[in-house]
C-alpha cells in the first residue's frame, strides 16, 4: 500500500505556475517542488491539500483539475497533483526556502526536484492547450 502525497500546482493571470523550494531534508534542500505534503488518516486527499496550502503558503485554494495519475516517489509513497487557483491570500514561504512564480517560457528556470520535473512538463501542455 502506497503513502499518499498530494501536491498543489497553483496556476496564477497568465499561465504562471507557483514552485517552492525545498527547505528539508538535506537530501532534497534547494530543489524546486509543487507545495503539498501527507494526506492525514480520514482526510480526502483533496482536503488535504487545502490544508496543505494554508499551512504552507498561508493562502486559500480551490482544487481543479486532477494532473496525470500516480506519480511514483521513492520509499513507497506516491503523489496526486491537481491544478488549483487562488481563492484568497498571497503566497508566503513559511516552510520553504523560497517562492517563485514561473510564467510560461521560465518554466525550467529553477532546479525542479526528480519526481516534479515531468509534472512541470505535464502541466506545461495542459496550460498550452488552453
Amino acid at each position: 500500500m502506497s503513502i499518499v502525497v498530494v501536491a498543489a500546482v497553483i496556476v496564477g493571470p497568465g499561465g504562471r505556475v507557483l514552485a517552492a523550494q525545498r527547505a528539508e531534508p538535506a537530501t532534497l534542500a534547494g530543489g524546486w517542488e509543487f507545495p503539498g505534503g501527507k494526506v492525514d488518516p480520514g482526510e480526502s486527499e483533496t482536503a488535504a491539500l487545502v490544508r496543505e496550502c494554508q499551512e504552507e503558503l498561508g493562502v486559500e485554494v480551490a482544487v481543479g483539475e486532477r494532473v496525470g495519475g500516480d506519480w511514483p516517489l521513492a520509499e513507497g509513497y506516491v503523489m496526486r497533483v491537481w491544478l488549483c487557483s487562488l481563492l484568497s491570500g498571497r503566497p508566503e514561504a513559511k516552510e520553504h526556502l523560497a517562492l517563485r512564480w514561473l510564467g510560461p517560457g521560465e518554466y525550467y528556470d529553477v532546479e525542479w526536484l526528480g519526481a516534479d520535473l515531468p509534472i512541470m512538463k505535464t502541466v506545461e501542455n495542459l496550460l498550452l492547450r488552453d
